[in-house]
């Protein structure tokens, strides 16, 4: 298995950190067959694939093996986010034959986690994700990892995450606070639900702790966006 190593440009919050541990636990006691968890959002530029990022490294630190598939073949981000300075092979050429599954496995620079970048752009992502290799993936991995995330794009945009849904044990959803209307959330759940996903619950995210000082939850500023 070959090494990538990744920089987090995000800046130390609190907060944040404290959300995600708390997201971490509710994870683990939401059982052991809990295992293969795909992380969404209604639209682009609410924090989920940080959340995806951060939770897997979080979840490393407990001793837990961790896989995190980055599976936005359409628009991915993670090689340009975390600084990744070499060519790597990813999800798409896996799905369309060009690469065996051992190619695109890397192993991190973060204690207990593994990475699958998306790979090259395709056009027919949708596809691809429903291919048999993508499920064959899964439960192969299942059975040496403890958990895998999955990153995928947002809900209302394209198909993509209600396709991988039916092959999860459970999803994610990630809502930017005041960005992001009830009615908009709800139809993205019921389409991850459509799919026979188990939705495990929501993630709050870049809520202002300053103006409401309730929502302890993911405080998320614009230190980038996904």
């Amino acid at each position: 298995m070959d090494r990538v190593a990744l920089k987090d440009p995000r800046k130390q919050d609190y907060f944040y950190e404290e959300a995600v541990k708390t997201l971490r636990t509710n994870i683990q006691f939401s059982g052991k067959q809990v295992k293969t968890i795909l992380l969404t959002s209604c639209y682009p530029n609410e924090g989920k694939s940080d959340i995806a990022f951060t939770l897997s490294t979080e979840m490393g630190k407990t001793g837990k093996r961790v896989l995190l598939i980055d599976a936005d073949i359409r628009k991915s981000s993670y090689i340009r986010r975390y600084y990744i300075h070499k060519s790597v092979n990813g999800l798409s050429q896996y799905l369309s034959g060009q690469k065996n599954l051992e190619e695109i496995i890397y192993r991190t620079n973060y204690e207990n986690l593994d990475m699958i970048f998306s790979g090259p752009i395709a056009p027919n992502p949708s596809e691809l994700l429903g291919n048999p290799d993508f499920v064959n993936l899964l439960e192969e991995k299942r059975e040496k990892y403890d958990y895998i995330f999955i990153d995928t794009p947002p809900l209302l945009n394209v198909i993509d995450a209600a396709v991988v849904g039916r092959f999860c044990d459970a999803g994610i959803l990630v809502i930017e606070s005041e960005a992001v209307s009830y009615k908009a959330a709800q139809k993205a759940k019921s389409q991850l639900e459509r799919s026979g996903c188990h939705i495990l619950g929501a993630v709050l995210n870049k809520v202002d702790v300053k103006k409401d000082k309730y929502y302890r939850y993911h405080s998320y500023k614009e230190y980038y966006k996904k």
